[in-house]
């Protein structure tokens, strides 16, 4: 997510070239927000391109036809000419481009399931008091360190994600209760498994709470590049695993479900969460909230936390609010607008659940160094203290929608992760 990473996107439209060397260029759907067609068209002029024409649009999101390898080119464009995060989702198939476009895209569409109520204070007081920030920095600097790229398509992406199962499982620590999955993608989709972690909720286990963040990183430049991927979005992911540590070292059990998830394939047109909430409503499963992290570790403007106001719940961004103001006093918030598909949130937002995202700046004063080899951990000054008051308020989120209780009966020592 950010300003830089849809530039990935307009960079593939402007190239004859396939991405992927002997690979099939096959044509994909994507969906846009209509705002960003004219300066993306004027792009891809000057590139000697012209992009395709919308085969249908409606309040305010068009759909088109473009080549695979078009998809990260896209994303460059959105960042170098627009200096924002309008955002596209790739499809499968035209008919699941069109339902997205017909899909009702105001923040009111999406009604709440459940009623949003702050009375579960000693759960939640128990698990940010848990938080630590030499943790969240161990996992950002193991996942930007470790592989020269996390990109969908290639082995160290595949990679990553074993790699943060095994994290996962281990902080487990071999609950009954709690499981670790690959959810492996059709080929057609990504060969990058994503990774859910699930912990099955005591009394109303078919509700349930998603929090998510994305594996893959990108560098728009070249597809051979380094994307080390410190911000976006080893940051969200690492954010992630703090409650999970967290939540299993203080014997934590929701009384509903809670589903943590490191997504595959964001950064060309949120593949991953996308076939994973198409999944979950297709099958009925009763999401109540989502919750996404992508990029938390940048301080790029005066406000500590940013909270999305479109293609996201209204309700649920007024119950993080009440959050930030219940459980982190002296964080400031406000809103920013974030355009069309701008992360993973947008995936559950468009199958009609009440989904958020917190971000680390307004837009356009976000991490300026994301989708290049320079999205290192240096550029928070080694330190990951700004992520914290992210985890915190995630943590905050699944005390009070998720419910449930810490128990000091249940204490793991924190497992050695060999980060």
């Amino acid at each position: 997510m950010g300003t830089t990473k849809f530039a990935a996107v307009a960079l593939w439209l402007a190239c004859t070239t396939p991405a992927f060397a002997g690979a099939p260029d096959k044509e994909v759907w994507i969906t846009i927000g209509t705002d960003a067609l004219e300066p993306a068209r004027a792009s891809f002029r000057g590139r000697g391109q012209e992009l395709p024409a919308v085969a249908r649009e409606k309040d305010g999101v068009a759909m088109l036809r473009v080549r695979e390898s078009q998809l990260e080119q896209l994303a460059e464009v959105m960042h170098s000419k627009l200096n924002r995060c309008a955002g596209f989702i790739a499809h499968e198939t035209e008919e699941q481009a069109l339902t997205a476009v017909e899909a009702r895209n105001t923040a009111q569409a999406v009604e709440p399931r459940i009623t949003y109520t702050i009375d579960n204070a000693t759960t939640a007081n128990a698990l940010l008091s848990g938080v630590q920030e030499s943790y969240i920095r161990s996992t950002i600097t193991s996942l930007s360190t470790k592989w020269t790229s996390r990109r969908h398509n290639l082995q160290s992406g595949k990679d990553a994600a074993n790699w943060l199962k095994t994290q996962w499982a281990t902080l487990a620590n071999g609950r009954s209760d709690v499981t670790v999955e690959l959810f492996t993608h059709a080929s057609t989709v990504t060969p990058q498994p994503s990774v859910i972690l699930t912990i099955k909720g005591t009394t109303l286990p078919n509700e349930v709470v998603v929090l998510g963040g994305h594996l893959d990183s990108i560098n728009g430049s070249s597809s051979s590049a380094s994307a080390p991927g410190a911000d976006d979005d080893a940051s969200g992911v690492a954010s992630l695993t703090e409650v999970i540590r967290v939540a299993m070292a203080k014997g934590y059990k929701p009384a509903r479900t809670v589903k943590f998830m490191a997504y595959a394939a964001e950064e060309v047109g949120l593949k991953g969460s996308g076939a994973i909430a198409a999944q979950h409503k297709s099958t009925g499963v009763n999401v109540v909230g989502v919750l996404q992290l992508d990029m938390t570790n940048y301080r790029g403007s005066s406000y500590d936390i940013v909270l999305v106001s479109d293609y996201t719940s209204a309700a649920q961004n007024t119950f993080l609010s009440n959050l930030i103001k219940t459980y982190l006093p002296g964080v400031t918030s406000t809103t920013t607008r974030c355009g069309y598909g701008c992360s993973d949130h947008a995936s559950w937002y468009n199958q009609g659940f009440a989904a958020s995202i917190p971000f680390e700046a307004l837009m356009g004063q976000d991490n300026p160094y994301i989708h290049t080899s320079s999205d290192t951990l240096m550029q928070s000054a080694g330190s990951a203290q700004n992520s914290v008051k992210f985890v915190k308020l995630a943590a905050a989120y699944v005390a009070e929608l998720a419910k449930g209780k810490t128990s000091t009966s249940l204490q793991p020592a924190d497992a050695d992760t060999g980060r």
